[in-house]
């Protein structure tokens, strides 16, 4: 049976509502948006102002040092995914442990930069936030830590306690504080802290350091020594399983309940009674229950109670009997009127082996994806949670991942990051990834060609042309010709390429010469995209060679465009001024044949340009252009007659 969520509480918005209509919502990858509707409300009316109201943003993304832990797990997670599918998951164990102790330490070095970062910061409110969000790493790598232990390291009987106690002795670091504290005093025996500090030691399981600190107060009291010596007996040869050593299980065993019954002996025979601080202890290490819950304020959690109590009554205890004693470890602790934490039902799940009740309450709990998201992709790497698909299509881990990368595309520069984590989604990571790429503001031509070059990549053709297109009108409209030219020919638009050429045009005509000559310049096959461009391109190339005085191969060139029709009508008139040097030229540059074509595109001109209407002012200004055309075609038509009259002669 499907669990049911819990309904949340509504939460009120302050000034909302001003025109009393119902409020409509937007979810965003980052946040929430509530606004006023057209639609009148039914019910009371209620004062407000006419505003959008931000409910929620994920401020995570925006701490300069969250994203540096965004930054480097995204290196360690695009490594995990070029691990070979084809190698047993069994040989790839240890390199799962180790991606995910890499993780770990991506978490614990961002948590000692907040705990400087709050230690030097002058504003509280920073400070409080810095706060926070330590502890809510503290929290995500004491899960992730138990959840290695548990599932990726899967220790057996014997080594994993030694993992637990690894894994609580990381969390319960105060130990080491005030031992130290203690140490360095210049009374240590006479210390507050002294037995609490021993004491702290005996739940960890770090006999060799507690030996060291009772040593102070046995050199003190020598009248007590033989007790000291007995309790440093104890210390010295409890058992630990040695999971690379020789022994076997069973034989750790055997040797553990000596030490046991030896301890018990030593509590049934009073051997501690002169002093009461080492008889608790003595309790403690039987497996006195009630001994240890004494010590509640110094265990503080219920899973180090457990641990605890696992060490010193229940050293072997395998993987599937854990939940037992975690079950009853947080009812002992937490008492029957104490309701559980929600990291404590997060902790108990994952005691429970209940991977994915681990992964809910956790998205729930959390304020943000990045957890759950990693944590369940390495979990599928490790073949943990293949049973577990949703019902709309996507299995947990791309669900996850797809949810962590649409609130990375949010910001201005972790937006690149999800990129890959989309590319690592096979079933929808390629339309999350074109519907976040068409959202992305392209501020600046840097940030576009970046854009760009991702869809090109990936061959999101649409996507290519979208940005383009978008790129070539912004670049028009700030007058950036070649920019824009460039932009539309990326985006192989030839309506926008006949519209920037033609501004081209109109900018030459205005201004008597061209801009951007290396773009003009290198167009190459590029200009064979439009007509108009085409025309551009060689009409460019035609005052390249006049520059290079190469006037015949221009002569053709020019004659050509209008001949086959590659010009405009509108350029003919321009066309034909810039034949007018040509033509004056002391050698004959145009035959005659081409001198006659020349006339002939002048008269279609002329009979055209009678149907126009132009003022006075223009009518006489063509009217002197025609006329200096025409004289200096018929000069050139007879040079031309009377050359190649001679060369046949």
């Amino acid at each position: 049976m499907e669990e049911v969520d819990v309904v949340p509480e509504p939460t009120l918005i302050p000034g909302a509502g001003y025109h009393q209509t119902h409020l409509g919502f937007e979810w965003g990858p980052g946040d929430l948006l509530v606004y006023e509707t057209h639609y009148k409300l039914k019910g009371p009316r209620s004062a407000g102002s006419p505003f959008v109201h931000v409910v929620r943003k994920d401020e995570d993304n925006c701490s300069p040092i969250l994203r540096k832990l965004f930054n480097e797990s995204h290196h360690i997670f695009v490594g995990l995914q070029k691990i070979e599918e084809d190698a047993p998951s069994k040989n790839k164990k240890s390199q799962f442990v180790s991606i995910s102790k890499n993780y770990r330490s991506v978490i614990r070095a961002c948590m000692e930069e907040l705990q400087q970062g709050a230690v030097l910061t002058q504003d509280k409110s920073l400070a409080s936030q810095y706060g926070d969000q330590v502890s809510i790493l503290l929290a995500i790598e004491l899960i992730w830590n138990l959840c290695e232990v548990l599932f990726i390291d899967a220790a057996p009987a014997g080594t994993l306690l030694l993992h637990l106690l690894d894994w609580v002795r990381l969390h319960k670091s105060d130990v080491d504080t005030r031992a130290r504290e203690v140490l360095q005093s210049d009374s240590p025996t006479q210390h507050h802290s002294y037995w609490d500090v021993v004491i702290s030691l005996v739940l960890q399981g770090r006999m060799d350091e507690a030996r060291q600190v009772l040593s102070k107060q046995a050199s003190m009291r020598p009248e007590s020594n033989s007790v000291f010596k007995r309790m440093d007996t104890l210390f010295q040869s409890m058992p630990i399983f040695n999971p690379t050593g020789t022994q076997t299980l069973a034989e750790f065993d055997v040797k553990w309940r000596h030490w046991h019954e030896e301890c018990d002996r030593c509590l049934q025979d009073n051997t501690f009674a002169s002093n009461p601080h080492l008889e608790a202890i003595c309790k403690i290490m039987v497996g006195d229950e009630d001994a240890l819950l004494e010590h509640r304020e110094l265990l503080s959690t219920w899973y180090h109670f457990l641990v605890t109590r696992l060490l010193f009554s229940h050293p072997t205890v395998k993987p599937p009997d854990l939940h037992y004693y975690a079950q009853s470890s947080m009812s002992m602790f937490l008492g029957p009127r104490a309701s559980p934490e929600p990291l404590d039902t997060i902790v108990l799940s994952a005691f429970e082996f209940d991977l994915h009740q681990v992964i809910k309450d956790s998205s729930f709990v959390l304020n943000n994806w990045w957890f759950v998201a990693h944590l369940t992709d390495l979990l599928d790497h490790c073949k943990l949670l293949q049973s577990h698909n949703l019902d709309f299509g996507s299995n947990l881990r791309e669900f996850l991942v797809l949810e962590y990368a649409s609130g990375l595309f949010t910001h201005h520069s972790l937006w690149q990051l999800a990129v890959d984590y989309f590319d690592h989604c096979p079933e929808f990571g390629r339309v999350y990834l074109e519907l976040q790429i068409e959202r992305i503001p392209l501020d600046t031509e840097r940030k576009a060609v970046k854009v760009l070059r991702i869809c090109e990549d990936r061959q999101m053709t649409e996507q290519v042309r979208s940005i383009c297109k978008i790129m070539a009108k912004r670049s028009l409209r700030n007058n950036r010709l070649g920019s824009a030219l460039s932009w539309s020919i990326r985006a192989k638009d030839a309506a926008l390429a006949t519209l920037i050429s033609e501004r081209f045009l109109q900018d030459y005509k205005n201004k008597g010469s061209f801009t951007d000559l290396d773009l003009l310049d290198n167009l190459g096959s590029a200009m064979l995209l439009s007509d108009r461009l085409t025309f551009l391109g060689k009409y460019r190339e035609f005052h390249r060679l006049y520059g290079e005085k190469r006037f015949s191969d221009a002569a053709k060139l020019l004659l050509s465009l209008m001949t086959a029709n590659i010009a405009p009508r509108s350029m003919w008139m321009t066309l034909l001024i810039d034949a007018l040097p040509l033509l004056e030229q002391r050698e004959v540059i145009f035959s005659v044949e081409q001198t006659y074509e020349l006339m002939s595109c002048l008269e279609e001109l002329t009979s055209r340009s009678k149907d126009s209407q132009q003022t006075a002012q223009e009518d006489d200004i063509e009217s002197t252009k025609i006329e200096l055309l025409r004289l200096a075609l018929a000069r050139n038509l007879a040079m031309a007659i009377v050359k190649e009259g001679t060369i046949e002669t």
